[in-house]
């Protein structure tokens, strides 16, 4: 007992010490120099205690882009819509655990291994800055467009394009799709918005597990 009590308390400090150099050592290392864009776009980052999602304004480009949205019900051609949210997650953990109260072991099990990726789709009128769960950031029109392209890259493709998962969705208004990756306990849902951030151009911390992380180091860095 007394081992794995050392065990346990080393692999914690190792823990704490990779997420805090995670946090604070920034991706990528040196800003590089751009031109000021004549125009941006304002994405926004949505969290809460454990997730991270990335809300986009749409306009016609976007609606005609991610077009296969409103084929599977997703209402993105609303005109109530100002925000189409996409987040990368495990399957398991995605699908089974809507609220806290439904949580069960399996998909925990899943989470802290290795587990199939979904993206979650949402739609979203105004949303309300600032906000604590709230963080929005102005990027140019060509990292605009490479992150669109990074989020479309996501999405697992079959014969008749994005996959989606029948009969899974929080509301009337989301749905979930297949997605390229697989899901675990380094490569996760905030890392997956971190890698998205950087794709926009922004700067994040090296390796950010947790949305308090990947808060904190996109405070510092942007």
């Amino acid at each position: 007992m007394k081992k794995l009590g050392r065990f346990l308390g080393l692999l914690s400090i190792v823990v704490a010490l990779a997420v805090t150099l995670g946090t604070l050592v920034p991706r990528p290392l040196w800003q590089t120099a751009a031109a000021t864009p004549a125009t941006t776009r304002h994405i926004l980052v949505l969290n809460n205690p454990i997730h991270t999602d990335i809300a986009i304004p749409v306009d016609d480009r976007v609606r005609q882009r991610f077009h296969f949205l409103v084929d599977a019900g997703i209402p993105a051609d609303s005109p109530e819509v100002r925000y189409i949210v996409f987040g990368w997650g495990g399957r398991a953990f995605y699908l089974e655990t809507p609220t806290w109260s439904e949580l069960k072991a399996v998909p925990v099990m899943k989470a802290l291994t290795v587990d199939a990726s979904v993206m979650h789709v949402d739609v979203a009128g105004a949303i309300v800055e600032p906000h604590p769960d709230v963080a929005g950031f102005e990027i140019g029109e060509e990292r605009f467009a490479a992150l669109l392209d990074f989020i479309d890259a996501s999405f697992q493709r079959g014969p008749k394009g994005p996959i989606v998962v029948p009969d899974a969705a929080y509301s009337r208004f989301d749905g979930f799709y297949e997605a390229n990756g697989h899901f675990n306990t380094l490569v996760g849902c905030n890392t997956w918005t971190a890698a998205a951030l950087r794709t926009a151009g922004l700067r994040t911390g090296w390796w950010n597990p947790l949305p308090a992380s990947l808060g904190l180091s996109m405070r510092l860095y942007n």
